[in-house]
């Protein structure tokens, strides 16, 4: 049963285990929901705990048989086969994100809702070559035994890569590609607002490279819960790489305690973007519009934005004009940002939040409710909120949405503190007219990362993840490459 059988033509509706593309055992699919029109686009694979149990134990042999994890030369040419099939695929990854992800047309043009991602190949393609797998130590002369020290990288084992809904390609990619190059196998169980986004690659590794069976499976359900519970528990699952909520990282770590695997987490974020007084409001105050990007459906978007109390209300007022200019909908019209939000479940989760902060005492100065005129999928309007304390619920809980806080402060060491006041570190930016102000303020930043003056730190080679409950490691760049490795030190005789 091929992907012709969905409506819109785009989306590969089989899992993929043990090299096989395949129906789930039950033999039951879900439905693939348009969120900009609420309608039935597609169905998948629904794939059960059973499904779960031949993908892990495909991954455990192909891991423990086969020479993957040792065979470099087989891994780079696999890889360049994955890159080049993906790249035959850039159109229909950009309509499977128009289509299942609600990414307005203009955002997936080279851009991680379209195959932007593809980019994060070329880097572990070209890392496999210059990596520094094995070192030597200086002899050492240790209780009488002069020894030489090896020191060899190693790949960690069988990963269970788990990705959300938001920008589904880009953070598969983000895990997969490093874990393969690092000679892993791979159980990547996709979002279930967003399966084709991980069928399709799993459809291009089974036709057209030569990863061996069992190295790369791909799980879709309509139950993600079920499944991700055994791939985070199971003893044969070496490493967990997980992008989502705070609350459901809390839930892997402590599952994972029981085994003690490894765990990569990427969470939540509540950054804050700083306007320092100096700054050209005009330009400067644009970076607020993130919040309408992807409808704000970004772990790390600036949802806070910070404005000295000399120039407040000055602020407030042009980022309402701005506003202005945002208007959610045709997601093919040129130069649109913002599309709908992935799920009626989600939009009502958004405007709850409007009402939470409203109901605190923060002012709404725009927004607030759904779009006149947009009666079909799950659309909000952009949102601005004024007069916003850092204590707020809509200032310090992840909202997922386009609702943007303002929050005033007196100095550069007070907006340092409200930064810092929040359970999360992902990320954050600074504008300033002095760029060593705007850097000695991001040195007193605890975040993973941090933009200033309209700088973007987003690369295949940037390593991407928080301080504090934003998560656990980092995504990509070397350091999110050695994410799924191990390290073993041999002494020889000197």
């Amino acid at each position: 049963m091929g992907s012709s059988e969905n409506t819109a033509g785009i989306g590969e509706p089989r899992l993929l285990i043990d090299g096989k593309l395949v129906e789930a055992k039950s033999g039951k699919r879900y439905a693939n929901i348009n969120p900009a029109t609420g309608e039935v686009i597609g169905h998948v694979a629904d794939a059960g705990l059973d499904d779960a149990e031949a993908a892990i134990a495909a991954a455990r042999r192909a891991f423990d048989t086969s020479d993957w994890s040792t065979n470099r030369a087989l891994r780079k040419r696999c890889l360049t086969q994955l890159r080049d099939g993906l790249r035959a695929e850039a159109e229909t990854l950009r309509a499977q994100a128009v289509a299942e992800v609600g990414a307005p047309m203009a955002i997936t043009a080279n851009g991680p809702q379209g195959d932007g991602p593809i980019g994060i190949l070329d880097y572990v393609i070209e890392l496999l070559d210059r990596y520094d797998w094995e070192q030597e130590l200086p002899v050492t002369n240790t209780m009488g035994v002069p020894s030489k020290r090896l020191v060899w990288k190693e790949a960690g084992g069988v990963v269970a890569a788990i990705s959300p809904w938001n920008f589904p390609f880009q953070i598969n990619m983000a895990k997969v590609a490093p874990a393969l190059a690092a000679g892993c196998t791979v159980v990547l169980k996709s979002a279930p607002d967003t399966p084709w986004t991980a069928t399709i690659i799993g459809k291009v590794v089974a036709e057209k490279t030569d990863i061996p069976p069992g190295v790369f499976n791909v799980l879709t359900s309509s139950d993600p819960a079920a499944i991700g519970e055994k791939l985070v528990a199971d003893p044969r699952i070496d490493i967990v790489s997980f992008t989502g909520s705070t609350q459901t990282g809390r839930r892997i770590m402590a599952s994972a305690a029981g085994t003690l695997k490894r765990v990569f987490l990427e969470l939540g974020g509540k950054s804050a973007n700083i306007i320092l007084d100096d700054a050209d409001f005009s330009t400067a105050l644009l970076s607020g519009l993130a919040v309408c990007y992807h409808a704000g459906q970004g772990c790390a978007i600036t949802t806070r934005i910070l404005l000295p109390e000399s120039r407040y209300e000055e602020g407030v007022q042009t980022l309402k004009a701005m506003f202005g200019y945002v208007q959610p909908g045709d997601q093919f019209r040129e130069q649109q940002i913002m599309g709908p939000l992935i799920s009626a479940k989600q939009q009502q989760r958004v405007l709850d939040y409007i009402e939470t902060g409203k109901r605190e005492g923060a002012r709404l100065v725009c927004g607030g409710g759904k779009p006149a005129g947009l009666d079909q999928g799950y659309f909000v309007e952009p949102t601005l909120f004024a007069d916003v304390t850092n204590d707020m619920r809509i200032a310090q809980e992840e909202i997922f949405g386009p609702v943007l806080v303002a929050i005033s402060y007196k100095d550069d060491e007070d907006a340092a503190r409200i930064a810092n006041d929040s359970i999360y570190g992902l990320s954050g930016s600074i504008y300033s007219a002095d760029p060593q102000r705007a850097l000695r303020l991001a040195r007193k930043i605890r975040t993973g990362t941090l933009n200033v003056n309209g700088a973007n730190f987003f690369a295949p080679d940037s390593p991407f993840g928080g301080y504090k409950q934003s998560g656990i490691g980092r995504e990509m760049g070397v350091q999110g490459f050695e994410e799924y490795l191990e390290t073993k030190t041999v002494a020889i005789p000197a």
